[in-house]
């Protein structure tokens, strides 16, 4: 039985710590602190000179919720077909309506603008208000897979719902948890909802090479140190797939 292991990255060392773990796929996005957006063409190019991993790119223009203006949604279409000109495997997407429904026009335009490739929908279903009748839809609409964490805040405790979805995808979409993922969780969680596919960050926290330190002078959310990056640690993602194999 096969297992995939996805890493979300959002800088070219992080993508080939997750290759060097063994990773099966990354989702390439940026501002990963704050859950991930849209990365650059230039982050793209270099991480694809610098791997042979397939690339999903994370599709989000801003930070907050996933109902979008039309200037965002041109955007969002603009940046489907530039990754799939650009050779990425796939692309992450998601749009919901204000009333929590998923936006199936917008949707359906952004998977027609796919061409072919991969299409994931991403958390935003996490938000939606019937995840049934989410899922359905992203069938209808020819998405091969679900990132989600059954609703909940990690994968575990959405481990239900997992098990549910997984059931009722029957095979026609992949269902890959995410949210909490890590080499521990992976085994019981496979065990308990029959997913097979796994998204995690397998992030560690390297300290800054500054020597000079201009202290409380935040760029952006308060709270977080500007000296701490966060990057995929190879070994956590090589733990995490050994455990898949065990499974």
């Amino acid at each position: 039985m096969s297992y995939l292991l996805e890493v979300c990255a959002d800088s070219v060392q992080s993508a080939i710590a997750a290759q060097e773990g063994g990773a099966d796929r990354i989702e390439l996005c940026s501002g990963l602190v704050i859950g991930g957006l849209s990365p650059s063409p230039a982050l793209f190019r270099e991480v694809k000179r610098n791997t042979d991993i397939k690339v999903r790119v994370l599709l989000r223009p801003r930070f907050g919720d996933f109902c979008y203006d039309g200037y965002e949604f041109r955007v969002l279409r603009d940046e489907v077909e530039m990754f799939r000109d650009l050779g990425a495997d796939g692309v992450v997407i998601g749009i919901l309506k204000p009333d929590g429904t998923l936006n199936m026009e917008q949707m359906e335009e952004l998977v027609q603008a796919a061409g072919g490739i991969g299409v994931t929908m991403h958390r935003a279903f996490d938000v939606c208000r019937d995840p049934i009748e989410a899922l359905e839809q992203c069938v209808s609409l020819g998405i091969d897979t679900i990132l989600t964490s059954g609703q909940k805040s990690s994968a575990w405790e959405g481990r239900e719902l997992l098990r549910q979805l997984a059931d009722r995808a029957g095979g026609r979409l992949d269902i890959l948890a995410g949210a909490g993922i890590g080499p521990g969780v992976i085994g019981k969680l496979a065990e308990y909802t029959g997913v097979r596919s796994f998204h995690m960050s397998g992030k560690k926290v390297v300290d800054s090479r500054m020597g000079f330190r201009r202290e409380g002078v935040p760029m952006g959310i308060p709270g977080f140190s500007e000296f701490e990056i966060w990057q995929t640690d190879a070994e956590k993602v090589r733990e995490a797939k050994n455990n898949m194999k065990k499974v």
